[in-house]
């Protein structure tokens, strides 16, 4: 594989923190350009950041680099590499045309924002669930009338939580789903030092998080028809989303009924051998195992678990059979891990893969 320049935009946020991290020793995406807003523009990296958010140290490589404007250095910046990350702070409309800006530019855009999930040629992929979702790219560059640019989006953070639990399970169809999700403060872009009012608490909304939890799963499930994604009519699901004092790891309660109800051991057996095509091709973030179940009746924990196969795994635990629901079980996925960063950079070693940079 050769090696892609790489653009980070939104460098100084927690999530492009994270991409920074992961990128340091990826072996083939080199980053050389960082991006933000203009109050960062012209400065060295270490000195735009108000704050370092990462656990890890600020890898030496991106001290000095001089930030660039993500809007007015933009041609700039898309000339000079072969795809951009992206995630930002902005309003929903100027993130779209700041996305748009670069893909007519000829720059992709890999994106952790919200703006495009809708857009109805912008594959929004887990690469274990729906791979071959990229193929409406070709759909989407014929829209924008481009060669090289394009967009295309990872899915909501919480949704890894659970999606990828109920995805092996479809094939005993799912009638419908009831899911609650316990997200951590990371998800909010927050530390505790920066978000005091959690501590010893648990805040019962969060913004547009419950909508995009009941439908961005059909749009993951959905199929491709004359250049669009049309979402799947079902399974129905249902969600709460409470944030939780939590630093890193979103967990879910799942409870689902079935068509056709399985045995226990048959949703495990479903789970233990599901293999995605990021397994298949072996992409250098992927997981070996996407699915980790635990048997002990306390597992899994977002402080012990979050971190499974780097952060890239997909936890479960205490399935059960349920007296109103065929079964319930437990969910966990880290979230600017295997939720944001790292699933955006899975996404774009699949990208690469198939020749779309």
């Amino acid at each position: 594989m050769k090696r892609f320049n790489v653009g980070v935009i939104g460098a100084t946020g927690m999530v492009g923190q994270r991409f920074l991290l992961l990128l340091e020793n990826h072996p083939w995406f080199n980053v050389t350009c960082l991006a933000a807003s203009s109050s960062s523009a012209g400065k060295k990296y270490k000195d735009a950041l108000r704050r370092w958010h990462m656990s890890a140290p600020l890898p030496a490589k991106y001290a000095d680099m001089t930030v660039m404007d993500a809007d007015a250095d933009r041609e700039k910046i898309a000339s000079a590499v072969d795809f951009c990350f992206c995630a930002v702070n902005m309003k929903k409309e100027d993130i779209k045309q700041l996305e748009y800006a670069y893909a007519k530019l000829e720059c992709p855009i890999v994106s952790n924002n919200s703006a495009h999930r809708f857009t109805p040629d912008v594959p929004m992929v887990i690469p274990e669930i729906n791979a071959d979702h990229i193929r409406v790219i070709e759909a989407q560059k014929k829209r924008l009338g481009t060669k090289r640019g394009f967009i295309a989006v990872k899915s909501n953070c919480s949704l890894q939580s659970y999606v990828p639990l109920l995805h092996p399970l479809k094939k005993f169809g799912i009638k419908c789903a009831a899911v609650t999700t316990y997200q951590a403060i990371s998800g909010a872009g927050k530390t505790f030092e920066t978000m005091p009012e959690i501590v010893d608490n648990i805040i019962p909304y969060i913004g547009g998080e419950e909508e995009k939890s009941e439908k961005e799963p059909l749009k993951i499930w959905g199929e491709i028809k004359d250049g669009e994604i049309v979402p799947a009519s079902g399974p129905a699901i249902t969600a709460q989303c409470l944030r939780v004092p939590v630093s890193d790891g979103h967990t879910a309660a799942v409870f689902v009924n079935f068509e056709n109800k399985p045995s226990k051991q048959d949703i495990l057996k479903a789970w233990a051998e599901y293999r995605g095509v990021p397994q298949e091709l072996e992409l250098p973030s992927a997981p070996k195992q996407f699915i980790h179940y635990f048997e002990e009746d306390d597992r899994p924990q977002a402080k012990l678990d979050r971190m499974t196969e780097n952060g890239m795994a997909v936890c479960a635990g205490r399935l059960r059979e349920d007296n109103v629901f065929d079964y319930k079980f437990v969910g966990l996925s880290h979230n600017t891990l295997r939720g944001a960063a790292g699933g955006a950079v899975l996404l774009a070693e699949l990208l690469a893969k198939n020749g779309l940079f």
